[in-house]
């Protein structure tokens, strides 16, 4: 017996030239090489397109590639867990219609007990099946707004990595399908399989589904030149209790004109643009060092571990041990002082 029966949807819309090949590798990857060392008997993988049987399913360019499926999408029903990759894009970003067998393909592999699972736009063909209606989802970021404007039953969080709601998960785009795949195979068979299998694969172990899909701790382009030294000095000390005032007087300038300069020249207050740096320089530490929370806060400048923790909940969506975790390779397997 398997460790269970995959099945991924393909269509015939795939494009080579997109990211769907990408999203659609993933499933087959994670679930269709065999990992006998790991787990005996692995899952059985199946490829279902809308074309199987009849003819090859051929992608959308000129680049000489074709796909051929050995299933149809009526072999969903007999699945313990059905992939939908991704759906093409004109039903996103045009609102066409999905392929007209595969809505009632997923309801009848639902109703016959199969776990869901989308990645990335996949969600669309989840949503318009009826499966997603009063559950919270999530897709790619970029797709969150028409998700949530189509299918207003969907309780959509554009936040997250993956949610995992039972029957039905969904993740966003491209490597956070690879966070779901590894977290069902964590479900499924354990957590020293699952970080064995990530190791192979050269991937954090585990992402938890609710870190922040997208954190933009960057600092807009500037030409404002005359910011550049006290910034850089500020970068240097984030160790220190810094003000406003202090970085106006080591800018020789008033605090009301340093706080305009900077706002014009980041698009942040003196705080927030401080705070992120703090931020950066944490999850520095945690990704390289084996330093212990209170450490990482003091360093950061952004105090004890208490602060530490309520600060990346509030902006990363995960704790700082949680984030550490998806770095094992270069920090200790035991942290002294770490946060619990």
């Amino acid at each position: 017996m398997s460790a269970g029966t995959v099945a991924v949807v393909v269509t015939e819309e795939i494009r080579l030239d997109s990211w769907d090949l990408y999203e659609l590798s993933i499933p087959c990857t994670v679930f269709g090489q065999p990992q006998s060392d790991l787990a005996d008997p692995w899952y059985d993988l199946m490829l279902c397109g809308t074309g199987a049987g009849e003819r090859p399913l051929h992608a959308a360019t000129g680049t000489g590639f074709a796909l051929r499926t050995d299933y149809g999408l009526d072999d969903l029903a007999g699945a313990d867990t059905v992939i939908v990759p991704s759906v093409p894009d004109p039903c996103v970003e045009e609102g066409r219609p999905l392929p007209e067998a595969l809505v009632p393909a997923l309801r009848r592999a639902y109703e016959a007990g199969a776990r869901m699972v989308s990645l990335c736009t996949g969600a669309f063909a989840l949503a318009e099946a009826g499966l997603l209606d009063g559950r919270r989802a999530t897709a790619h970021w970029l797709h969150t707004a028409q998700l949530a404007e189509r299918y207003p039953k969907v309780q959509v969080d554009d936040s997250v990595l993956y949610v995992d709601d039972g029957d039905v998960l969904t993740s966003a785009g491209l490597s956070a399908g690879l966070d779901l795949c590894l977290h069902l195979v964590r479900r499924d068979l354990g957590a020293r399989v699952a970080n064995r299998l990530a190791r192979r694969m050269v991937v954090p172990a585990h992402r938890p589904g609710g870190q922040a899909q997208f954190i933009d701790l960057s600092v807009p382009a500037t030409d404002d030149d005359s910011l550049a030294p006290v910034l850089d000095w500020a970068r240097s000390h984030l160790d220190r209790p810094l003000t406003v005032g202090d970085l106006a007087r080591r800018a020789a300038m008033s605090p009301r004109t340093f706080y305009r300069r900077l706002q014009e020249a980041t698009g942040s207050t003196p705080l927030q643009w401080l705070l992120t740096q703090r931020l950066r320089r944490a999850q520095a530490l945690l990704e390289s060092t084996g330093l212990p929370m209170e450490k990482i806060g003091e360093l950061s400048g952004l105090g004890t571990a208490n602060n530490l923790r309520y600060h990346f909940l509030n902006h990363i969506g995960v704790s700082p041990s949680e984030y550490r975790r998806a770095f094992p390779r270069t920090v200790s397997e035991a942290e002294p002082g770490s946060e619990r």
